[in-house]
């Protein structure tokens, strides 16, 4: 049995912060605006594994009401869902994400975040889409206000 779900997430940029994505310190003037390290990817594939299986939503499992979840590492709370959807007897088949950022450019870092995610997801590196997209300078994200991510996750039941 399979299962598909969905993710999204969207971040302000803000000074005084560091920016990661994909579990991944990236250079660049602002970092993200959240309660936790503000790792729209990973939240994004958090979100979709989670949707997969119709178990809630990240602000649900992770509120940001919650003190405990100040600044905390995205990689930490994902490898959190990904035990969870092993508990319901399930596995991460493939994974297809985008990242939606006018600035900085995201290629040079993706090969790292691919392999922070196939240690967490536990698999191969064939399996992991992350791919970079703009907005032609258009909207919140082409202004170099904010950055999105989407990602697709298919789960497999064992």
């Amino acid at each position: 049995m399979y299962r598909i779900g969905t993710g999204y997430d969207i971040h302000q940029l803000t000074t005084g912060r560091d920016l990661i994505i994909g579990g991944v310190k990236i250079t660049h003037e602002k970092g993200l605006l959240g309660h936790s390290d503000a790792d729209v990817l990973i939240h994004a594939i958090i979100d979709s594994m989670l949707g997969a299986l119709a178990l809630a939503d990240i602000g649900t499992l992770f509120p940001d009401t919650d003190p405990k979840y100040k600044d905390a590492d995205s990689t930490i709370l994902l490898k959190h869902v990904y035990d969870l959807i092993k508990q319901h007897g399930y596995v991460v088949e493939n994974l297809d994400s985008n990242i939606i950022a006018q600035q900085p450019k995201m290629m040079p870092y993706i090969p790292k975040m691919k392999d922070v995610l196939c240690e967490i997801l536990e698999i191969d590196l064939d399996r992991i889409s992350i791919k970079a997209k703009t907005k032609e300078k258009m909207d919140a994200v082409g202004q170099c206000l904010a950055i999105e991510a989407q990602a697709s996750v298919l789960l497999k039941k064992v």
